[in-house]
C-alpha cells in the first residue's frame, strides 16, 4: 500500500538529501581550512580533494569562488553567534560578554582576508546586503549579552552593543599583538563598569 503524502519523501530521496547536506558541510569545513592555510586564492581543486568529493559536486554546491567564500564567511558568523548564545545560557559563564568579545576580536582578525575578498566580484548592493545581515546577527548577539550583564548589575545602563562592536573592531584591526588584546578589552570593561559618576570641575 502506498504511503500517504504526509509521510514525507521516499527513503531514497531522503538519503540523497542527507548525502548532499553532508557534502555541503564537508566542503565548507575543507574550504575554511584551505583558505586559512593557503589564502582565498587557493586552488579550489584542493578544497574538493580535502572534502573527499569530486569537482563536479563542489561546483554544484558552489558555482563560483565567491559563492564558496560567502558561504564560509556566513558559516563562521553563524558559529560566532552560536557561541554567544551558548555563553548566554551557561550560568557558569559569569563573564559571558567579554568572553564573546574576545572571540569577536579573534574572528575579525582571522577572517579579514575573507571579508576583503568579498568585494572582488560582488556588486556593491549585494555586498552591503550581506554585511548588513551579518552585522545584524552579531548586533543581536552582543545586545543579548549586554542586557544580561546590565540585569546583573555588572555593566552600565547606557552601554550599547553597537558601541562595543565598534570598539572591538578597532582593537582587532589596530595591529596589536595577542598579548595586548586582553589588556585593551580590560580597559573597555573598566570603562563600561557601573560606578559613581566622575567628571571635572571648572577652575
Amino acid at each position: 500500500m502506498a504511503l500517504p503524502d504526509s509521510a514525507g519523501p521516499p527513503q531514497a530521496e531522503r538519503h540523497l538529501r542527507a548525502d548532499a547536506r553532508r557534502n555541503y558541510e564537508r566542503l565548507l569545513t575543507a574550504a575554511a581550512a584551505v583558505f586559512r592555510e593557503q589564502g582565498v586564492d587557493a586552488a579550489l581543486d584542493e578544497v574538493a580533494r580535502q572534502a573527499g568529493v569530486g569537482n563536479a559536486t563542489m561546483y554544484r554546491h558552489f558555482p563560483t569562488r565567491q559563492d564558496l567564500i560567502v558561504a564560509v564567511y556566513s558559516d563562521e558568523v553563524d558559529a560566532l553567534c552560536a557561541r554567544g548564545e551558548s555563553l548566554l545560557s551557561d550560568q557558569r559563564a559569569d563573564d559571558a560578554l567579554f568572553m564573546w568579545l574576545h572571540d569577536l576580536v579573534r574572528f575579525v582578525g582571522d577572517k579579514r582576508e575573507l571579508a576583503l575578498a568579498l568585494g572582488a566580484d560582488v556588486d556593491s548592493a549585494s555586498r552591503s546586503g550581506l554585511f548588513n545581515r551579518w552585522h545584524s546577527a552579531m548586533y543581536r548577539t552582543v545586545t543579548a549579552l549586554v542586557v544580561q550583564e546590565q540585569q546583573r548589575g555588572t555593566l552600565r545602563d547606557d552601554v550599547d552593543g553597537w558601541d562595543l562592536l565598534v570598539l572591538v573592531n578597532g582593537i582587532a584591526l589596530g595591529g596589536v599583538g595577542p598579548e595586548r588584546v586582553g589588556a585593551l578589552l580590560d580597559l573597555v570593561r573598566r570603562g563600561a563598569a557601573p560606578g559613581p559618576a566622575t567628571g571635572t570641575t571648572g577652575t
